[in-house]
């Protein structure tokens, strides 16, 4: 039930992307409504966000650290696992986003007869990691070309190389298999892995299924489905997405409105999902902090300012209360004057 509903409402939005689609009058809702919504939605939940963490307090240095920290110099010191200076910590912050290196450490734990456990290293799950992640980001790249004219240079360099292997008419490209490869073991993952599958909630096999449907319905468009397909009217409807004057012709097929609609549901969706670990890693106390706790103090800068209270002016605030309860003080009351 954790994984049928997800794809019951992933299948849902194609239906719906593709019936409305087809109603006269309603192109220009799939067409520009809905994703200038979407991108709305997802600035401003972005950066909503991105600022409701940064306002959250860090009283302590708490990075999460695996190796040798700094102490004497004849000991060698772990500079990425244990920072203590600032470039340390960008080091360790550009392993962490752009080769995840925490997942390349991953290990897996199994039960022997005996009974035994072991712990060997595992890292199927950095690989296709990295083989999805860099696969959405060169596709996302790639587009950019329906937006710009000229085509940058890089651009189409990045497009040279993903079609290197000139596989087929028209040219596959290699992060089309990436992305759906990478999709494919994450999602199986999930099934597989019992401790996995029971953590694993609908949220999780959500967003695997919308950008799954978002790639295949792209490899659709480009391979078997270009009869409905007129590039020149996606890119000008692009174009005038993007300066704020979209036009919509009536040679746009049915295919690309489902896929721009599975394309603004997961903009929509993007900030309210852990999908947000795009922004949220780089505000990770865990990861973006020096571990420098013996080297200085650290004072909470949330703490109120507390002023010393010495014993006399607790015993001047409180003496009647401690004599009423018996309690010895220093000083004795005044005597109370009389009538």
């Amino acid at each position: 039930m954790k994984y049928t509903f997800p794809l019951a409402a992933v299948i849902a939005l194609v239906l719906i992307a593709w019936i409305g689609s087809q109603i006269p009058g309603m192109q220009y809702l799939f067409g520009v409504a809905i994703p200038y919504l979407a991108m709305a939605i997802f600035v401003g939940g972005f950066c909503y966000r991105v600022a409701h963490w940064g306002k959250s307090p860090v009283p302590f240095r708490i990075p999460t650290t695996c190796g040798q920290g700094y102490s004497l110099p004849w000991i060698k010191h772990d500079k990425l696992e244990s920072p203590v200076n600032t470039s340390q910590v960008v080091a360790r912050m550009f392993m962490e986003i752009f080769l995840f290196r925490s997942l390349w450490r991953n290990t897996k734990s199994e039960v022997h007869p005996g009974p035994k456990v072991t712990y060997e290293s595992s890292k199927w799950l950095w690989l296709f990691g990295i083989i999805f992640h860099y696969s959405f980001l060169v596709v996302v790249l790639r587009h950019m070309r329906l937006f710009l004219d000229p085509v940058p240079g890089l651009i189409q360099f990045m497009e040279y190389g993903d079609s290197i292997l000139q596989i087929g008419a028209p040219t596959m490209y290699l992060t089309d298999a990436g992305i759906v490869l990478g999709l494919l073991f994450l999602f199986g993952r999930r099934l597989v892995n019992p401790q996995v599958r029971y953590i694993s909630l609908a949220n999780d096999y959500f967003p695997l299924f919308l950008i799954l449907g978002i790639a295949v319905t792209g490899i659709l468009m480009r391979f078997f489905i270009r009869t409905d397909i007129d590039i020149t009217a996606i890119k000008q409807l692009a174009v005038g997405l993007v300066t704020l004057q979209p036009v919509i012709t009536h040679k746009i097929g049915a295919i690309f409105y489902i896929h721009l609609f599975l394309v603004s549901v997961l903009l929509a969706y993007f900030p309210f999902s852990k999908l947000m670990h795009l922004g949220g890693v780089f505000l990770s106390p865990t990861r973006n902090m020096a571990n420098d706790n013996r080297m200085r103090r650290h004072i909470n800068p949330w703490n109120p300012e507390i002023k010393p209270h010495s014993y006399a002016g607790y015993e001047d605030e409180f003496r009647e209360f401690m004599v009423d309860n018996n309690i010895p003080v220093e000083k004795e009351l005044p005597p109370k004057a009389e009538d």
